[in-house]
């Protein structure tokens, strides 16, 4: 009995390990973690879902519903993609990311579409709103109804742009329904979620979904971000003819969201023949919605630790840091890819190089203010918003080069001050300009002819000339050698006027 007790103990220490093991495995995890989900486009089948049923903040993959509600207008004929709209002075007043156009402005709902979903355009999300809905509370309650038709039941919009407000809130869940929704319902205005990039004016703007040109076969749709909810990410692609959505909520940086995106569309890809390993999910509709408030990344994502603000644009490419910045974590990591992809296929790119990698070379969409137009008319319309372009750039320059006058006016008034313990007589103008050196460290005669009247009274109410005498050839030999450089290119003339002020200077 006694030789089993260490037996029996080592047993019941690994029934308890396994035990342990499998509650960690079994229980959800943290509200702060990533949402992650992974469905297929047709059946709505759900092949991964991890922290997909929380309450997330959506920041702008918002769009998605806007464009959804936009499109279905002009699917039923409400309006068209050529129906002129005007940037109202609410539109105009949104945060970046946005074009930056002047209330005013009219474009057509084909270009403010193009705008919004490929550059992120805060404003032209407005613009869309107010066309559609008449305001943005008018709008704001059409995407509701619309989520409740579409069976969001964690979702609530308060704005068509995504900027933080209180109530804007969805799921990894919602937005895969939301996803299909459109793909199901919307096929003919499908390419506006996969626009690679935009041209207007000369200005390109190259879409911030990562995974468009370089992951083979992606397909759309949208990215967000805000400081509370992280990198969010809504992404498809088609393989095959079967195509996935995935969702990736609170990524690190906008390369790390492009990355588990990849990392899920390619571990689904895979499934293809290995289905029976894994349980069934059943279907996005079918997860049941957690009962939580969203977490609130901001400390992560927008604390002091940052270098540079966080933004939706996330140039920050994690071949910079060797691949390392959430390339293995919250799907498994790349070996996991590895492993479900050997030997099914031809080995594909980690996804980290991918979306280190250049996207593929592809001609970007003119976009443009105005009525619809083409031909000649289109090429003049894009050169019209070139040329406003600059001339909206270069007064900035010119009042910045203003800007810099005062400062340097400010200056002369020290000078003065010298000038006056030195009681330089105002007719000397020589005299100033060196003391404009002195103190400006540049020679400016306007700045000093305007520092003599100030001199003036002070030199004639203290004509005790003598005193200064020995302190004068100090102060005038010095600017007298700096101006020689500097100085002596000027006319003649002034020079000559300078003969009589330089002997009283050398005889006291």
């Amino acid at each position: 009995m006694h030789a089993l007790r260490p037996l029996l103990r080592k047993s019941l220490f690994n029934l308890v390990a396994a035990s342990v093991a499998c509650a960690a495995l079994l229980a959800p995890r943290a509200a702060s973690a990533e949402a992650l989900l992974l469905i297929e486009a047709d059946s709505g089948k759900v092949l991964q879902a991890d922290n997909a049923t929380i309450p997330w903040y959506p920041a702008s993959v918002t769009k998605i519903m806007t464009a959804y509600v936009t499109l279905k207008a002009v699917k039923d004929g409400r309006l068209t993609l050529d129906t002129l709209l005007t940037v109202s002075p609410v539109a105009a007043s949104q945060s970046p990311s946005k074009m930056g156009f002047r209330p005013g402005t009219q474009l057509t709902v084909d270009n403010a579409l193009k705008m919004m979903m490929v550059k992120s355009a805060n404003d032209m999300a407005v613009v869309l709103a107010e066309g559609v809905g008449g305001s943005i509370d008018g709008f704001s309650a059409i995407m509701n109804n619309t989520a409740k038709r579409l069976g969001m039941t964690q979702t609530s919009y308060v704005n068509p742009n995504g900027l933080p407000a209180d109530g804007q809130i969805t799921s990894a869940r919602d937005l895969g329904i939301l996803a299909r929704a459109f793909l199901r319902d919307l096929p003919e205005y499908e390419y506006f979620v996969h626009i690679p990039a935009i041209r207007f004016g000369k200005r390109i703007t190259g879409n911030f979904n990562k995974l468009i040109g370089r992951y083979p076969g992606a397909d759309g749709f949208k990215t967000g971000f805000i400081c509370a909810s992280g990198y969010n990410l809504v992404a498809s692609a088609t393989r095959n003819g079967r195509r996935l959505i995935a969702v990736v909520l609170g990524a690190g940086s906008g390369t790390a969201r492009a990355v588990k995106a990849a990392q899920l569309l390619e571990r689904g890809f895979a499934q293809d023949n290995l289905t029976w390993l894994r349980p069934s999910l059943g279907t996005v509709d079918n997860l049941v919605p957690v009962d939580a408030s969203p977490p609130n990344l901001r400390d992560e994502m927008c604390g002091p630790h940052r270098k540079r603000p966080a933004s939706d644009d996330d140039d920050a490419l994690i071949a910079a840091n060797g691949g390392a910045s959430g390339s293995a974590s919250a799907t498994g990591g790349e070996a996991q890819v590895t492993f479900f992809t050997a030997g099914l296929q031809p080995p594909l790119m980690k996804a980290s190089e991918l979306m280190a990698s250049a996207a593929a070379p592809t001609e970007p969409v003119l976009v443009y203010t105005g009525p619809t137009r083409t031909g000649t008319a289109l090429i003049a319309a894009v050169a019209a918003d070139a040329d406003q372009q600059a001339a909206s750039s270069k007064p900035r320059g010119k009042k910045s080069r203003v800007a810099k006058k005062p400062d340097a006016a400010d200056k002369p008034k020290d000078a003065a001050k010298d000038a006056s313990k030195d009681t330089k007589t105002a007719a000397v103008k020589p005299d100033a300009k060196p003391a404009g050196v002195k103190n400006n460290g540049k020679s400016d005669g306007k700045t000093d002819a305007k520092s003599d009247p100030k001199s003036d009274p002070k030199s004639t109410a203290k004509p005790a000339a003598p005193k200064h005498a020995a302190a004068k050839p100090d102060a005038a030999a010095k600017p007298a050698e700096k101006p020689a450089a500097s100085g002596d290119q000027k006319p003649a003339k002034p020079k000559a006027a300078t003969k009589p002020a330089a002997k009283p200077a050398n005889n006291s």
